[in-house]
């Protein structure tokens, strides 16, 4: 009997001291980084991940967020996370031009048509090739923004003609776009193109046309040319670090993936919807949308074949198509110049396009 009691102690004791040793562990505490702006939709998707991740741990995995650029630049982020300044990071890839040679084809004149199909594009593109140039990194999700929008201060663009001797803001392989486009591009950090916009260093810079609202540039812009046909487009990333990876346990590995998954559908529909508000302020607030003919549309698109992806990888993107059709897209607008509202699922590489061009070179 004395034994049987002392033998149910003893069971107990290692019971509740497990759970105590349980309880008591210290959660895995990590670090994430973003250069966006801390109101930017795209800072929030972040920081909603950083959130999610903890939820869904039940509190074992605490990511302290830091965005804004307050741990690290764009420039920067990369080499912080495979160096352990931050475990996660996210940024793009125009930062640190040859590094990532294959993905770089999606910086590229693709004519991709929306932020929603590119990023379906680049994901299934990665998916499928593992390049083996994000070896050094876990790959969380990869997105390409929409098509980029010549945006310029002071003078409407309304030909090629007229983009001679410009200065846009540029980087990466977008610069040899701008080059061939007859403009000079200028590398510049996106912290910093808002006061060089208004200060006058620059005279444009092509990008989303999201910006025009979350960078504030509708603010310093005055023209719009809707250049959409060249397809050009910037993909970033949120990769974490390998060693941190590899230390958490499988379950937890499961849960960054799945959250993972949803922050990469949540941003590609985040795309377009952030390029319509942007197109909306700019109108709203007298801005000019200049749009090309098809003529003038098609002198745009013959660039130098040095500005050119090669043949292999031209027709490698041309092909890869969304795994899924249900993803929300747009429907073709009712008439041109106009931006559709209703979601749609959306399967193919060459879907509606958030412009579309008038038939001759306008003010809108």
């Amino acid at each position: 009997m004395k034994k049987s009691f002392c033998l149910g102690l003893l069971v107990m004791i290692c019971v509740f001291g497990f759970q105590s040793i349980a309880v008591g562990a210290d959660p895995i505490k990590l670090k994430a980084a973003n250069y966006l702006p801390p109101t930017h939709p795209m800072s929030h998707l972040t920081g909603w991940f950083c959130d999610e991740v903890k939820k869904r741990t039940n509190g074992q995995v605490e990511i302290t967020y830091h965005a804004g650029g307050t741990l690290l630049n764009p420039v920067k982020m990369y080499d912080g996370v495979t160096t352990g300044i931050t475990d996660m990071g996210v940024s793009h890839i125009q930062y640190t031009r040859g590094r990532f040679p294959v993905t770089e084809v999606f910086d590229l004149p693709l004519g991709s048509p929306s932020g929603w199909v590119a990023t379906q594009v680049t994901t299934d593109f990665y998916a499928k090739f593992k390049p083996k140039e994000w070896d050094e990194v876990h790959v969380l999700y990869i997105n390409t923004c929409g098509p980029l929008i010549l945006q310029t201060i002071s003078k409407p663009v309304k030909t090629l003609e007229d983009m001679k001797g410009l200065k846009i803001r540029a980087t990466g392989q977008l610069s040899d776009v701008v080059k061939a486009l007859g403009a000079l591009p200028i590398p510049l950090q996106m912290p910093d193109v808002y006061e060089s916009l208004k200060r006058g260093v620059i005279d444009g810079i092509v990008v989303d046309l999201s910006t025009l609202k979350f960078w504030k540039f509708s603010e310093v812009v005055k023209y719009v040319t809707s250049s959409w046909q060249l397809g050009t487009g910037i993909t970033f990333y949120f990769v974490m670090n390998k060693s941190k990876w590899n230390a958490l346990t499988p379950d937890i590995q499961k849960i960054f993936t799945e959250v993972a998954l949803e922050a990469k559908e949540k941003q590609a529909v985040l795309w377009n919807q952030m390029d319509i508000e942007g197109l909306d302020l700019f109108k709203s607030t007298g801005g000019q949308v200049l749009s090309l003919s098809d003529a003038e549309a098609a002198k745009w698109v013959k660039m130098p074949s040095a500005s050119r992806p090669g043949r292999r990888a031209t027709a490698v993107a041309s092909r890869m198509k969304p795994s899924s059709t249900a993803w929300p897209g747009f429907d073709p607008p009712a008439a041109a110049g106009t931006i559709p509202r209703r979601p749609m699922p959306v399967s193919t590489f060459r879907c509606t396009r958030i412009f579309r061009p008038r038939a001759s070179a306008t003010a809108e």
